[in-house]
């Protein structure tokens, strides 16, 4: 018989995984999904990426256990170590380069977090306890963390990291000075986190996911269509906050640009209305006029992490 923590830990895994794949197979604008790949990033990697985090995933929710019955301090449970097994795993299990760093970088924490978290008879889970943990883990990163999530980056060669004023990820000498100077993660993210809402996110405890993103689905998932809600929680994030991955490739002003289609779609009925799906329809082939330089890719990552609170929450499609 599988011990309760095992259950767990499988529980959370299969939580994370699905909400992975659930954002994936929603049809937003300027993101792989099923009807639209990129050059050389398909559907299939994205899959890949999802199943291959799995493992990790229960790696990192039984580090939180162990946090919870005193069996390893909380400075010890190896985030970047975590961050950096992920990626080579999805990196191995799939040749489409960087499928999901972002998301997984979101995603190791609330792992962590969720062992720590009491998980009720019916597989629920007290957001506000959930939430405190993920902050208590990630102010307890260390300078080992950092680099491991630096050697995770190099593994995922993502584009557009060269605009760090300070430990750029693309000089040979930060990952030693990360260490010299005794730079936390939490430092790194800190130091990031106005030009990257994946960092702002760590920093400011999820606002965007718990606060903008887990309620309207909370609110939407269960009575409306899957596909429609998903979208136009994508196109709601978007508009409100323009995309730092885009920002990063093509200028802020191109980024804000594109919010502000995002909410013009939004304000026709975005994916629920005919006008709102012709716009969304024209919105997609814009974005993918020079490929994935306008993909929206950071927003992506925010929508997996609010759909990981609805399965950890109950959601099933």
């Amino acid at each position: 018989m599988i011990s309760r923590n095992c259950q767990k830990t499988l529980h959370i895994s299969r939580c994370l995984q699905l909400a992975i794949l659930l954002e994936v197979s929603a049809n937003k604008p300027g993101n792989v999904n099923f009807t639209s790949n990129f050059k050389d990033t398909h559907i299939e990697h994205f899959l890949a990426s999802a199943i291959a985090a799995g493992p990790v995933f229960q790696k990192a929710a039984s580090r939180g256990i162990q946090i919870a019955e005193g069996k390893r301090t909380i400075d010890k449970s190896g985030l970047g170590e975590l961050i950096e097994l992920c990626i080579k795993d999805v990196m191995d299990w799939q040749r489409g380069g960087n499928t999901i760093l972002g998301t997984i970088m979101l995603l190791i924490p609330i792992s962590i977090a969720a062992g720590m978290t009491p998980i009720n008879e019916e597989n629920r889970i007290d957001f506000k306890i959930l939430r405190k943990n993920i902050n208590n883990i990630i102010y307890a990163s260390t300078a080992t963390d950092s680099v491991h999530l630096y050697e995770a980056i190099d593994l995922a060669k993502p584009n557009g990291l060269n605009q760090a004023p300070d430990l750029n990820v693309n000089d040979p000498t930060s990952k030693q000075r990360l260490i010299t100077e005794n730079v936390t993660l939490h430092q790194v993210f800190n130091i990031a986190k106005n030009y990257d809402d994946i960092c702002k996110e760590w920093i400011d405890n999820y606002p965007i996911t718990f606060d903008e993103a887990y309620p309207y689905l909370r609110e939407h998932l269960t009575r409306e269509d899957q596909n429609s809600v998903i979208v136009n929680v994508f196109l709601k994030i978007l508009a409100q906050h323009p995309d730092t991955f885009i920002a990063r490739k093509a200028g802020i002003e191109k980024a804000q640009n594109i919010s502000i289609e995002a909410k013009k779609i939004l304000e026709i009925g975005g994916a629920t209305t005919t006008a709102g799906k012709k716009a969304i329809a024209e919105f997609d082939h814009n974005l993918r006029k020079t490929g994935n330089n306008h993909n929206p890719g950071t927003t992506a990552d925010l929508i997996a992490t609010a759909l990981a609170l609805c399965t950890l929450d109950g959601y099933r499609p």
